[in-house]
């Protein structure tokens, strides 16, 4: 078993509000990957046993979610908008400087375990732009420079 007792038992707490089992899939996925940090294939089968169904259906909806993960994560996600106005902006070019400085291709985490390194369809900061986001929180109107004082930073 790679989920803790705790944790199955507030899944089926969450399974218990749905009048299908299936509908609690998503709240399941968060519990699971709040308490390990992502979702393994292992963890995939665990879940697939939980709902009755294929653990390809179960890492379907972890890989279509940005929100969910199936590898370990760094302490840190940063993410570079990608978007259009961003990119007219210089943000892809940013998003290739930061690959050079942490070592490490988009998707990858720093050998550390600091930094997942990703990009994102769009922010919705436009205005702003070129910009990224780190554990939440927004950093607007960068260049390289900036930007790498920001992930450095980090710890």
């Amino acid at each position: 078993m790679v989920i803790s007792a705790e944790t199955r038992a507030r899944i089926d707490l969450e399974i218990a509000k749905y009048p299908k089992r299936r509908g609690a899939l998503l709240p399941t996925l968060h519990l699971v990957q709040e308490e390990l940090g992502h979702i393994s294939l292992d963890t995939a089968k665990e879940v697939a046993e939980i709902f009755a169904i294929a653990p390809v259906e179960v890492m379907e909806v972890v890989t279509f979610y940005n929100m969910f993960f199936d590898r370990p994560q760094g302490r840190h996600h940063v993410y570079v908008c990608t978007n259009l106005p961003c990119s007219l902006r210089g943000a892809r070019g940013l998003l290739r400087e930061l690959e050079k400085h942490l070592g490490v291709q988009t998707g990858e985490t720093t050998p550390d375990g600091r930094i997942t390194l990703g990009h994102e369809e769009c922010l919705g900061a436009c205005a702003y732009a070129p910009m990224m986001r780190i554990d939440g929180k927004y950093h607007e109107d960068l260049d390289v420079d900036e930007a790498k004082r920001i992930v450095d930073a980090l710890r």
